[in-house]
Formats: structure tokens, sequence, C-alpha cells
């Protein structure tokens, strides 16, 4: 089926002609295409039109191309149909590698949002410093400046008994803390600040941990560089790293099921990541862009060369002409299938008309990064890629990056009826919240965080642990300062897989229900959103069900809220023959603040201030912190509705510009009884309250944040949430060393000690 066409170094033809279907099969599985029956067959009646056999560099780069990883073939139908097409006049482009937004006249922030999960799995460092240094690229390839990141992190239960393992996982624990190493190091040498993230545990996870990044950047509007080449003539260059055998397969590696092999069989696709060459690389790719220098630019991520080229022509109507023995090689005996497909870390792909070519080399060389041209591009819409003068790859860009496109069948199943909830009271209160408090997904992340420079660049306003300095809690949002103005940005990293797991649809509201409230509660005006949907298999109708339901509920909350998507992802495949993650549509809010003076923290600021309790709170225990720690099963998932949640922020915002308001925080897991706690432990001191039962201290009910307001001012701030038809009431005031919820009540220290060794127990 291979014949050997070319010498030195070795290229193949394979005779996909005279394959019937087993040989086809045969020729994807080995060559690592990971394509199916069909789509090998579709390949063939391709080149039976044109009257050849393929080369093996134009098979693998269909490869890559058909990727679920690249070309969203099980997602993009019901993409287009439930969650995209709301494109408010602020945002200026959702179409290219990150979504480009109005930050006001003269700037746009750009945001984007991946998954490296499966390289992160098998390499939990190099997973994760890769991840990081991918999405950088994403918003550098707009001609932005990196200012902010975030790490959204989910994996196994810290307490996995290691005898429990499937054979081929690593433990929990172990991923942690490899994967907080790499975000750490790879963001703390570029420079860049991680300000905002999430960690959850959960069983579901232990044999495929997820590690999410998210990259926000600010830019003048002049500057903002297109995805694509800007005409016939250009001429390509690669920037950066140079191209090795490391990541060659991995968007395919990331379109398929984990199994017990994969640490074996696999290693080879997780890239190697470099930020020593990242940082002056941004520099080189900035300092071009803003001197006029660049018409287009693209990050190798999937793909490598062959995505990157094909996806940058085609989106410029143009054709291209590649010269890869001009592509600068870490290693000798590289095969031109290998240089093609690799995707080594720190590379950049710009266009650039021929009469700023000497001086866009000249940028690169001062900051001691390599760039070299490697092609042209061209009139005819076909890429055509030559080795040493011999045409090895010739095929049309639109039939190679447009990929395939499945309507895939899917089943929602239904986890039973509301009315066979076990809901009931426990009674014990006071061990429960402990129980609560000490939750790995509650506890102090302060291991983490502090791991991470999220001060570095001066800008950050409102930081990720806000309170009195030693005993900080947990903030709602990150507040970053991107220009020499007074207005910000805040950022948030928000999803409940509990939820989701017990509810798709209403779990998926649930998370763009707390994304809104963490935004508003910092005093910051919703703005735009990004996501990154992680699933198990979708060739799975009730794993395809889950996305469905998932995107369903994203899309109806976005468009009637009045908040868009501006670019996002889709991780697919998230799955070992253990089981499937549950149900993790990750998403990062952006909200704006017109001063940054004026942003919120989360702890109470005084003592004998007023507690209100806005918004209303019902008995919803599906997906829970109390079902968790009291073993109930219950399926009354939290229910939102975008208009009452959109009433009531907008309520909120013009309560924060009518009223002095000390300290707000948002009611999520654990329900009131956690969020009083966290905001008494960044104050130091507790709170008298006069809740009633057990619904009013566990509840997970969605649209509600805890307010501290001046005494005198309760009673006016009340009444001006009523005139605007939102829920209001004083349900205590603080001070003193209790945290007395009326029900029951626990001493402020020993609750914080079980809240800030929580977590790190686990850690030895």
């Amino acid at each position: 089926m291979f014949r050997l066409i070319l010498q030195d170094p070795e290229v193949y033809e394979i005779d996909l002609l005279g394959s019937d279907e087993a040989q086809l099969v045969k020729i994807s599985q080995d060559l690592g295409l990971n394509l199916n029956l069909d789509e090998m067959k579709r390949i063939r009646e391709y080149f039976r039109k044109i009257g050849r056999n393929p080369t093996d560099i134009e098979l693998q780069s269909l490869g890559q191309a058909w990727s679920e990883h690249c070309c969203y073939k099980s997602s993009k139908y019901y993409l287009k149909k439930y969650l995209l097409g709301f494109r408010p006049g602020y945002v200026i482009s959702t179409s290219d590698d990150a979504g480009v937004v109005e930050f006001d006249e003269e700037h746009a922030y750009v945001v984007a949002f991946e998954s490296h999960n499966h390289p992160s799995a098998i390499e939990p460092y190099g997973g994760a410093a890769t991840g990081i240094g991918g999405i950088l690229r994403d918003v550098v390839c707009m001609g932005a400046q990196p200012v902010a990141l975030a790490d959204p992190l989910f994996f196994g239960n810290p307490d996995t008994e290691r005898e429990r393992l499937p054979r081929g996982t690593k433990h929990p624990l172990y991923l942690l803390s490899g994967v907080v190493a790499g975000i750490r190091d790879y963001g703390n040498r570029v420079g860049i600040p991680t300000v905002a993230g999430m960690v959850f545990f959960d069983e579901s996870y232990l044999t495929n941990c997820l590690v999410n990044v998210g990259c926000v950047g600010i830019v003048r509007k002049e500057n903002i560089i297109p995805s694509r080449v800007g005409g016939t003539g250009e001429i390509i260059i690669l920037a950066g790293g140079a191209t090795g055998r490391d990541g060659i397969h991995g968007v395919t590696f990331a379109s398929a099921e984990l199994d017990e092999k994969s640490e074996e069989e696999s290693r080879g696709a997780v890239q190697l990541g470099d930020p020593i060459m990242k940082e002056p690389l941004i520099h080189a790719c900035l300092e071009a862009v803003e001197n006029g220098l660049v018409s287009g630019m693209k990050d190798l991520g999937g793909g490598g060369l062959s995505g990157a080229v094909g996806e940058m022509s085609l989106a410029g109507n143009c054709g291209a002409e590649v010269w890869l023995e001009k592509v600068h090689l870490k290693e000798e005996g590289m095969k031109p299938w290998e240089i093609w497909i690799s995707e080594s870390q720190e590379r950049m792909l710009l266009s650039v008309r021929p009469q700023h070519v000497d001086e866009v080399l000249y940028i690169f060389s001062k900051w001691d990064v390599p760039a070299r041209i490697i092609g042209v591009t061209t009139e005819d819409r076909r890429l055509r890629v030559y080795w040493e003068g011999r045409l090895i790859y010739d095929m049309d860009i639109e039939f190679v990056s447009a990929g395939v496109e499945y309507c895939r069948d899917y089943r929602v199943e239904k986890r039973g009826s509301e009315g066979e909830d076990e809901v009931r009271d426990f009674g014990n209160y006071e061990e429960i919240i402990m129980r609560m408090l000490s939750h790995p997904n509650v506890a102090s992340k302060e291991w983490i965080v502090r791991q991470y420079d999220h001060e570095v660049r001066a800008s950050t306003i409102l930081k990720p642990l806000q309170g009195v300095i030693g005993f900080e809690t947990h903030g709602d949002a990150a507040v970053i300062r991107p220009t020499e103005s007074m207005k910000g940005i805040a950022i948030t990293a928000d999803v409940n897989p509990w939820m989701t797991s017990v509810d798709p649809f209403w779990g998926s509201a649930s998370s763009f229900d707390e994304m809104v409230r963490n935004l508003v509660a910092v005093n910051s005006h919703p703005h735009s959103f990004v996501d990154c949907l992680n699933f198990g298999n979708p060739e799975k109708p009730e794993r395809m069900g889950e996305f469905v339901e998932s995107v369903k509920a994203l899309g109806w909350m976005s468009k009637e809220f009045g908040i868009p998507v501006v670019s996002g992802n889709v991780s697919f495949y998230n799955e070992t023959p253990y089981g499937a993650i549950a149900p993790t549509p990750s998403l990062i809010g952006i909200g704006i603040l017109d001063d940054i003076r004026d942003a919120i923290s989360s702890e109470f600021k005084r003592e004998g201030s007023a507690v209100i309790l806005v918004g209303e709170t019902r008995a919803e225990f599906g997906g829970s912190l109390y079902s968790k720690v009291t073993g109930i099963e219950s399926l009354s998932v939290p229910k939102t509705d975008p208009e009452r949640l959109k009433n009531y922020a907008d309520a909120m915002l013009s309560a924060f510009r009518s009223f002095r308001i000390f300290a707000c925080h948002d009611v999520s897991m654990g329900g009131i009884a956690v969020a009083l706690a966290e905001m008494a432990f960044g104050a130091r001191f507790g709170f008298e309250a006069s809740l009633k039962d057990f619904v009013e201290l566990f509840s997970e009910s969605n649209t509600r944040w805890i307010v501290e307001i001046d005494e005198r001012d309760a009673l006016d701030f009340i009444d001006f949430m009523s005139e605007r038809g939102c829920r209001a009431e004083k349900i205590g005031v603080t001070g003193g060393d209790v945290l007395d919820y009326g029900i029951t009540s626990l001493e402020l220290d020993a609750a914080e000690e079980k809240w800030r060794k929580g977590f790190s127990r686990f850690l030895g």
C-alpha cells in the first residue's frame, strides 16, 4: 500500500485508489490519521477525480485538518444552530483565533479559551505549560499584548486511594502538582499574571483530567491583525522556535479517547514549551505589528504548518507555495510530513508584503528570534508544498481546510423525576458547615494562587485573594487595568459540573448565571464571554445529548441576557474505558468597569454593618454541596431565567451607583452558609444572622448576592431593589468572633482553620 517515490528523506505514495474498505481503515490506523472509513472514502474519491494517489504528507495533512480538534466536525452544526450568531455592535471579530471586542474608543480587548486536556493527562507539567503557551499565541496573533491568564482545572478526588487507580492513570495530586507547576513556570517566566480560574474535584475526572486555559489581551484598534493572508504575492515567514518531532499527531491524539496505552503510545504528541523563547517572540511580533509591517498572523497550534498555512490562505481567498526545506529544524533527518504537521511550540506564521520583508526579518533578528521565509501566497486557492524543488503536496485548500461536518444523533437521558428527591433536613448544621468548608471544592486554594504571579505588570487591581493581608479570602472576579485610563476589565471563570451531571441544560444555565453574578459582584457590567466545552465521546448519543443540551442552555442565556460568546473551544473524547467526564462547559466571563476605583471586593469591611440578601431562595439542591456532604439524591438543579437575571444585574449595578456598598459576594456552592463564612474569613470578624431553616442555609438557588451596607442605608437599599422588582432582605449584621447563622453557630477561628487547611491537608 505504501510506495517510496522520493529518496532522502522518504516520501511515500499511498495506494488509496487500489484499496478496499478494510485497507482504507488500516491505512488510517498505520499512519495515525484517526479518520473513519467514511472520511477515508471521501479522500479516496477526491484523488480518484484528480487521477492519482496521495503522498503520505497529503494524507497526514488531511488527518490533522479533519480531526475533531481542528474542524469541529461533530459540534459546529449544533453550535451554529443554538449558540452562535448573536453579535452586538461592540463585537469586532469572532471568526479569528480569538474574540476581539471593543474596550474604549481607541482599544479592543482580545480573549481566547482553549483546552489542553489529553496532553496534561499524559505529561501534566509540559501539557499545562504548552497550554499556556498556545493561548498566549492566540492572543498575540491578533496583534494584542496579553495582560491576564485564567485557568479552570478539573481533577479526580484528591483522597483517591492509590490502589483504586486504573492501570495507566496518574494520581490526581500528582496531576494537580504538575499542572500547577507548568502554569506557574510558564506564566511567571513570560511575565503575564494568572488572575482567575477554578479548581474542581470529582470522581469523573480520575482518568481524564481537564486543563482549560484562557487569556485576555489589549490592542489598539488600528493594530488588530486578522488570522489570514492579506492577498496574493505576499511572503510567508515562519518565526520563533525550531521545528521538531514533539507534538506530532497532537490533534489526532486529542480527538480520541484515552486508554491505558496512551502514556506509552502518545507521549510524542505532547509538545515541549519554551517560555524563554516565547517572551522575545511576543515582543518581536508586536513590534512588527505596531510598525504596520504585517498583513496577517497566526500561531502554529493544532496541525502545525499544515493547519496554519491552509487556514490563513483559505481565509484570505488565496493559495500558497511552501518550500519545506527552508524550515528551521531541531534535529536532522526529519521527514517532510513530520515537518509539515509538527506542533512544536513558540512558532508564529506571518504574511508580509514583499517591501516589508527585510524590516520584519531585522526586527526578529534584533530580538534574537529565528525567522525565515518559507513560502509565498498565490492566486489559485491551491496549496503546493515543495521539498528540494520537488512537488510533494498539491491539493485544493478548501477541500483540506473546510473539513467535514456531522449532524450526529443524540439522546437526552432523564435522570428521573424531580418528585423523587430525597432532600430532607439532617439537622446537625454545625458539622455539615464544617464539612462544607473543608471540602476541597470550597476550601482555600491559597496554595495554588500564591504560586502564580498575579501582580506582574502591575495592573491587577482586584486580586484573586481579597481581604486583610495574611488572611485573604476568595474573590468573585479579578479586575485588571489594561490601559492608562481608569477603565477596567473584570475576569471570572465558572462552571458547576455537579449540576451539569444531574441536568446538562439547567446546570449549564446555572453556570452562566454564576458567571454573571461574579462579574456583577465586583461592580462590572457583563460584556462578553468565552466557552471551553468539555465532553465525552460525541459518537455516543448520550454524550452528544449532554453537549446539545448544554449548548442550547448557553445560547438561550446568552441571547436573552444580551452578552455574546466571542470565542471558544470544543473538547470531545474526554473519556476512557472507565467512563466519561462530567459535562463541563467552562466559561470565562468578561465585565467592564467604567472606573476601577469603584471595584467591590468580597470580604466584610466593618463591624456593625447590615448584611442584605438579594434574590430568592428555593428548595433547589440538585448538584449542590449539601447533597454531596449528606449523600442525598436530588434532581432539582437550580433554575434560572435570563430576563430575571438581567433585571437583577441591572438593579444591583444601579444600586452600586446609588449607595456605598462595602462588600458583595455571590451565593453559590454551599449556599449562604459558605458565602457568609468566606466574607468573614477575609475580614477577621464574624456576623450575626437570622436564618430559619436548612433551605435558607444551604440552598444554591441562582441570582443571589450577599451585600454589606451601612445600617443606616439598609432600608433604603431594600426599597430601591423592591422598586425594580427585585427581592432584598436584611438577614444580619457584621461583627464579633462567631459565625452566628441564627439556627446554628461556629467559632470563627475554628471554622477558618477548617477552610484554610481543607485543601492543603491532602498535600502532606
